[in-house]
């Protein structure tokens, strides 16, 4: 990491804890599910089933929206330009901001791990999660590197993110729906967690993970070439 990228990590962090909406967004669904799992009780519920309910809506939702929303501000503030005059490349900015957005999101996640007590499979079930959070990452830094403004970035980023972060749990009522969303990330990330304590080799949510991250890898360079950070 070389000290442009971990300056803009730093400040980034720093402006974070400074940042209330942009925090309790890693800090409000977990609190959600701690409040469900300690007060619903359903017979035959799924044991965790409120933990990774609101894990998999998490991890569509508060990376995406951040990171979308930081890139945004800063174009339409014009705050970027004193980074381009310190000698801070843009790749390096982006690298900072995802880092640091990615660093929260764990964070987030190592919250649930604790409140569904995963104890020894507390590892799985961050790896699980991280892979989740790094293409929801992609997808709001296309959205705020496409954007003019937070306008347009919170306009396009509130209807990704609900389909991303809700199509799990409208696929458990309705078997077409889970058709077509076995071929969203979230989708295989919420059946990883199902699944967690017996966890192995999934070919088709290997498969689904990488296409996911190839497809918001290829729109990434596609929104940076044509839009760029300016």
């Amino acid at each position: 990491m070389t000290a442009n990228i971990m300056a803009v990590f730093q400040k980034q962090i720093k402006d974070t804890f400074q940042n209330k909406m942009v925090l309790i967004q890693f800090l409000i669904y977990p609190l959600l599910a701690l409040v469900m799992e300690h007060t619903v009780e359903v017979p035959g519920m799924p044991e965790r089933f409120f933990t990774n309910l609101f894990a998999v809506i998490y991890m569509g939702m508060a990376p995406l929206s951040s990171m979308s929303a930081i890139i945004a501000e800063e174009k339409e503030l014009n705050t970027l330009r004193p980074l381009w005059m310190a000698d801070v490349k843009p790749t390096e900015y982006l690298l900072g901001i995802g880092g640091s957005m990615g660093l929260l999101s764990i964070a987030g996640a190592l919250l649930f791990a604790l409140i569904g007590a995963y104890k020894e499979r507390t590892g799985a079930f961050l790896i699980v999660m991280a892979a989740g959070i790094l293409v929801s990452l992609l997808v709001g830094a296309v959205i705020g590197v496409w954007s003019r403004n937070q306008m347009m970035a919170a306009s396009i980023s509130i209807p990704v993110m609900m389909v991303f972060s809700f199509l799990p749990m409208l696929s458990m009522f309705n078997d077409k729906i889970g058709k077509w969303a076995e071929w969203i990330y979230t989708q295989q990330i919420s059946n990883m967690l199902q699944h967690i304590d017996s966890l192995a080799v999934n070919i088709k949510s290997g498969v689904v993970l990488s296409c996911n991250l190839a497809a918001a890898m290829m729109a990434f360079i596609y929104a940076y070439r044509k839009k760029g950070l300016k």
